[in-house]
């Protein structure tokens, strides 16, 4: 049996802040004018509402999806409602679902690794139906009042990021769905990018709240274990970027997405660019642009993830 991804949604909030309005937001420290766009291509992001939560993001874009008889509900964010209990649990309760549920949670990632879950429990029949969803809201670790230009840079990184929901289907099929997948990490490289607060390191100081890291640095770490991993799925398949309908690379800035694709030799035409109009969403990019670049039943797609800590994967599936 293997596990099919058999539907795809996302939610956007409606509000949308220019990389300008966050520029002219910012208190303090003065940023030179357009230096956000200018060094990301980042040109829109999403904000959720004030009153909604990283379950509500989730559960907006479930609710696009056919999961009434879903036998698990997986949560897979960096953004979570609250310590405890699993944000899964409280998706779980706004959706009126009575599965099991549980949190995977790995930077942006996250998602990638749920679909990575779903898959090993579908194929070993724990499971036939299978939530897997995010709610990302980096936008309440946003450093608004910066002292100086070394902390903007320090910030800089939560200045690209977007809201955003997305909820993946996966189902028992016998014939198509997941047939490849490979996860790396250089766990060294945890302390590059960090939001601090919340857990047991930090459990109250205001100051740990903000997103804060080294852009120049995760690239340099990146690059240092280099694309291997993406290049040996190539290898190891026999196929090449051009069997793919869509090719779904994370989206950080798009200087590192054109150096990141041109060394995997990756075609023009099989990408979906979203990231000047909706910036970093976190670990809901993939399913975004999956859903921007209208994937539907019999295309094949890869999954490329990059996240933070540091971790790599990839997945390839036949819808």
């Amino acid at each position: 049996m293997k596990a099919r991804i058999s539907g795809v949604a996302t939610y956007l909030p409606e509000c949308v802040l220019t990389s300008d309005d966050v520029e002219t937001r910012i208190e303090g420290y003065v940023p030179p004018r357009g230096i956000i766009q200018r060094m990301t291509g980042i040109a829109r992001r999403h904000v959720a509402a004030g009153d909604q939560q990283a379950s509500d993001l989730a559960v907006a874009a479930a609710r696009r999806l056919d999961h009434a008889d879903a036998d698990l509900l997986i949560f897979a964010s960096a953004s979570q409602d609250m310590v405890e209990p699993a944000t899964a649990h409280i998706v779980a309760a706004k959706l009126g679902m009575s599965c099991p549920v549980f949190d995977v949670k790995n930077a942006c990632n996250s998602l990638l690794n749920g679909l990575q879950v779903a898959d090993a429990l579908i194929r070993t029949g724990a499971h036939r139906k299978v939530l897997v969803c995010t709610g990302e809201m980096p936008s309440r670790a946003v450093r608004w009042r910066v002292a100086d230009r070394a902390q903007f840079v320090d910030a800089f990184a939560g200045y690209t990021l977007s809201d955003a929901g997305a909820a993946v289907l996966v189902t028992a099929d016998p014939h198509r769905g997941i047939f490849y997948r490979d996860f790396s990490a250089d766990s060294t490289a945890w302390a590059i990018g960090t939001l601090p607060g919340g857990g047991s390191a930090h459990p109250r100081d205001p100051e740990y709240s903000y997103f804060r890291g080294d852009g120049r640095r995760l690239k340099e770490a990146f690059e240092l274990i280099g694309p291997d991993i993406f290049l040996d799925a190539l290898k190891r398949t026999g196929l090449t970027w051009d069997d793919f309908s869509i090719v779904a690379v994370h989206q950080v800035a798009l200087p590192y997405l054109a150096a990141l694709t041109q060394a995997l030799g990756i075609p023009e035409d099989r990408l979906v660019v979203t990231l000047p109009e909706h910036g970093n969403c976190a670990s809901a990019t993939l399913p975004l642009q999956l859903a921007a670049g209208g994937a539907r039943p019999g295309d094949r797609v890869a999954l490329l993830g990059l996240g933070g800590g540091i971790s790599l994967g990839v997945l390839f599936a036949d819808l």
